[in-house]
């Protein structure tokens, strides 16, 4: 059974720095592209950045580049987030995602996993 699990989320002040990790298990994702979503309270999901299969390519939403990194360890089947200069405005549940492809998706109906999400609270 595919799993993956994040963790690190929580509680931070803004312009704090936090390190969202996923673990994948049941399946290795070293030839497959992964990505992070959020999703605020009353809105819908959005992108956030994704990496291709070795990591040489990233993406990133336009409101997320320079404060978000996405990195993986294919090692560990893992993929990570850093966010830092927290702001309120990134108060969301994030979500990782995988796709059995090796390239890269911004959208999210272009992943075929899914965490369950691990939740990110920035206090003003």
């Amino acid at each position: 059974q595919v799993q993956l699990v994040e963790s690190g989320g929580g509680l931070v002040q803004a312009g704090g720095s936090l390190r969202l990790s996923c673990a994948a298990s049941g399946r290795t994702f070293s030839n497959s592209a992964m990505g992070w979503f959020r999703q605020a309270p009353g809105k819908e999901r959005e992108f956030v950045a994704a990496i291709n299969w070795n990591g040489a390519n990233t993406y990133y939403a336009d409101s997320m580049k320079g404060r978000f990194t996405i990195s993986r360890n294919n090692a560990k089947n893992t993929q990570y987030l850093q966010i830092d200069s927290l702001k309120f405005e990134d108060t969301a549940v994030y979500y990782c995602a995988a796709r059995i492809r090796p390239t890269a998706h911004t959208s999210w109906q272009g992943y075929d996993y899914w965490g369950q999400g691990t939740q990110v609270t920035v206090s003003s």
